[in-house]
């Protein structure tokens, strides 16, 4: 177990993560809200074997929730989260407060416009605005060789991706998979939001992309076919659910297909109860 840092201000990350640059090191950043589950701990596991100097960031992030999201109610246990850290062989825990990160007049935005119309974009407006925004102080502030993010989230690891070539940031970004619970529910924070109940039909969310991509294996093209069939079944299987998006897309626009002629994103939001639910599968196309 190592003797891990704990940083909490802005100026003090960028000062070590200058030093480190200097010296040639090679730098792991794995960026989080917090409240860690095993899909966090595979990214830091992952980092901690390709790197000199790993450093996790827990922050919740402000900007990118809008008015009526959990920002005051998202989970949090740091001293829980400051154990994993050591176990996973973190060096460095960067945990800022939200005034040492955003000024009270910050003014300042990176935004993506062209991968954040379609998925969450379309019912989190500010949400991205929001997410690459505190990803570019993140790189600025830790200068990291590498960055590493879940594909759960794939609209953000392709917004992040973007920006960083874009604005030619000197990061690597790494997208590892989605880890699952052993009933194939994708691993979440706010997995704890889940009644019994709620959590007993979760898993068909996974399922119905299964049913998904079985009928693009067996031959079925259409779009919007492919969703009728999956919307039905989630309306079987989930009857409480609320479905937010439910989208076919080209994995690098994030724009919306009629056609599977190449590879194909699914990807879907329900609102279960109190808890919003991501997931998506990529499936690549054969010829």
């Amino acid at each position: 177990m190592n003797d891990m840092l704990r940083i909490t201000t802005p100026a003090a990350m960028q000062e070590l993560g200058l030093v480190w640059r200097r010296e040639g090191l090679t730098v792991g950043l794995v960026p989080t809200m917090g409240y860690w589950h095993e899909g966090h701990l595979s990214l830091m596991r992952w980092a901690r074997e390709n790197c000199d100097v790993l450093v996790a960031s827990v922050f919740v992030n402000p900007t990118q929730f809008g008015p009526g999201e959990d920002l005051e109610n998202y989970p949090s246990d740091l001293e829980r989260d400051s154990g994993l850290a050591r176990e996973c062989g973190v060096d460095a825990l960067f945990t800022p407060v939200r005034d040492e990160m955003y000024a009270p007049d910050h003014g300042t935005w990176v935004t993506v416009p062209d991968l954040t119309a379609n998925l969450c974009g379309r019912s989190r407006p500010v949400h991205f605005r929001g997410v690459a925004t505190v990803v570019c102080k993140l790189f600025n502030l830790v200068q990291p060789t590498f960055a590493v993010f879940g594909q759960k989230d794939w609209q953000q690891l392709a917004v992040i991706r973007k920006m960083t070539r874009e604005l030619d940031i000197p990061v690597r970004v790494e997208g590892r998979p989605i880890v699952r619970e052993a009933d194939g529910l994708a691993m979440s924070s706010r997995n704890v939001y889940l009644t019994d109940e709620e959590r007993a039909v979760a898993p068909h969310i996974r399922k119905g992309l299964l049913l998904l991509e079985s009928l693009v294996r067996s031959g079925e093209a259409d779009a919007d076919r492919l969703r009728e069939a999956v919307m039905k079944y989630f309306e079987a299987n989930i009857p409480m659910g609320r479905l937010d998006y439910l989208e076919l897309v080209d994995p690098d626009t994030i724009e919306t297909v009629g056609q599977v002629r190449g590879d194909v994103l699914a990807a879907v939001a329900m609102r279960l109860g109190k808890a919003r639910l991501i997931d998506n599968m990529h499936i690549p196309f054969e010829r």
